[in-house]
């Protein structure tokens, strides 16, 4: 994952998949790498780091005619 893309975030309560979050920075940590991310509806930076295990591509929504 880079900088900028758009991805869905693992809910960690509900292990639920949300929609409309962006990556703004990639961390070296010791356990490897963490991403902070944005989420796109107002800007606001979450403020707890994510590890790849809790994002995914955003996945494009499937249409009937597709």
């Amino acid at each position: 994952m880079k900088i900028g893309a758009h991805v869905e975030v693992r809910n960690r309560f509900e292990a639920r998949w949300s929609r409309g979050f962006e990556i703004a920075e990639i961390i070296e940590a010791q356990q490897g790498l963490e991403y902070t991310v944005l989420r796109r509806s107002d800007g606001t930076l979450l403020p707890t780091p994510f590890t790849e295990d809790d994002l995914r591509e955003e996945r494009r929504r499937q249409t009937w005619w597709q």
